[in-house]
């Protein structure tokens, strides 16, 4: 196979429709959007949640209570199979994983996971560490050191 050759995939192409064409296409004259009124107009339509001027349903619902979301403590996630690209023996430090491009943004803190193998002894230092992550931290011969 050459790259001339390429073609997609039967059927997951399709011409795009092109509106006011006149005649044959169907979507002559109004193109479509029928005669008149505010969603014939360029620009026209209502913006998301209007509800024609009754109360909207996200002003008729209560809200009530404490919502923490705005407090929230959000770790960025690392894995253990993404620390197997260093040497053995290294100190793994947040400072190192952002450098690394691993993290691109620490957020509030670091948490890893023990999603895949470690492969070699680390000492890793992170603000948060899930059980089975220290396990196989532990395992490999490393240490797992909370911030």
């Amino acid at each position: 196979m050459k790259l001339h050759e390429l073609k997609p995939a039967p059927g997951s192409k399709f011409a795009r429709k092109r509106v006011g064409r006149g005649t044959g296409s169907g979507l002559g004259k109004t193109s479509g959007r029928g005669h008149k009124g505010q969603k014939a107009r360029s620009g026209g339509g209502v913006r998301p949640g209007f509800e024609g001027g009754q109360n909207p349903l996200y002003r008729r619902l209560p809200k009530r209570g404490f919502n923490n979301e705005r407090f929230a403590t959000e770790y960025a996630i690392v894995n253990l199979d993404q620390l197997n690209k260093f040497a053995d023996g290294t100190e793994v430090t947040p400072e190192l994983l952002v450098a690394e491009k691993i993290v691109k943004n620490p957020k509030d803190g670091i948490k890893v996971l023990g999603n895949g193998d470690l492969t070699v002894k680390l000492t890793v230092k992170a603000h948060k560490f899930s059980q089975s992550a220290i396990e196989k931290i532990q395992a490999a011969g490393g240490k797992a050191e909370v911030i």
